[in-house]
């Protein structure tokens, strides 16, 4: 499966958000790479500050463009608000919720459990990281990969209580999808409506 793997720091300067876990790298340097990174005298165009929502958007849930724009069209056919819809669609993909439910520290190392076979939904192997997870099912760690050390460090100490749409059994290592998240409950800092401006014109 393809997947980014260029310089995450500079991106996550450049759009000025700690999308990769760098908190450190934006606290150091809070503006973006390059020689003119530190120019503030440069004005962001309508369009750049359009597209720099939707880069924030697809780099923070670690979608290619492709699948992103098939994800916003998705997102358009359907009834309701677009913005809001097409983060809910995000939230419900199966390495998001991995993420969501502290079986992993990152959405990358998510969706590399999920690539190689350690998560199960609804007791059976689910090895692709864009599947959308529908109300009700149960997302798990596979019976024999419940010792794997990197599992067990990222959920030690996490708060499971911090999202609403998802209930944890720590007996099992298994979480159900309760139901689609609200925007109001969705942490990410991502202005949606930008997005939709864009893909509109």
């Amino acid at each position: 499966m393809a997947r980014y793997t260029g310089p995450k720091s500079k991106i996550a300067r450049k759009l000025g958000a700690p999308i990769f876990g760098a908190d450190k790298v934006l606290t150091k340097k809070n503006y973006p790479p390059g020689q003119h990174g530190n120019n503030r005298r440069r004005k962001t165009s309508e369009y750049g500050i359009q597209l720099k929502e939707k880069q924030k958007a697809k780099y923070t849930y670690g979608v290619l463009e492709k699948q992103f724009r098939n994800l916003f069209d998705k997102a358009q056919r359907t009834k309701g608000v677009t913005g809001e819809i097409l983060l809910q669609l995000l939230e419900s993909r199966l390495d998001n919720v991995v993420f969501r439910l502290g079986i992993a520290r990152t959405r990358a190392a998510a969706r590399q459990l999920v690539s190689h076979c350690h998560i199960v939904v609804d007791g059976q192997v689910v090895n692709i990281p864009s599947y959308t997870l529908k109300p009700g099912q149960v997302v798990g760690v596979r019976e024999r990969s419940k010792s794997l050390e990197v599992i067990e460090n990222s959920l030690t100490g996490f708060n499971h209580s911090k999202y609403p749409w998802l209930e944890w059994d720590n007996s099992s290592k298994s979480g159900k999808f309760l139901h689609t998240p609200e925007r109001a409950d969705i942490p990410e800092e991502i202005k949606e409506q930008l997005i939709v401006e864009l893909y509109s014109k």
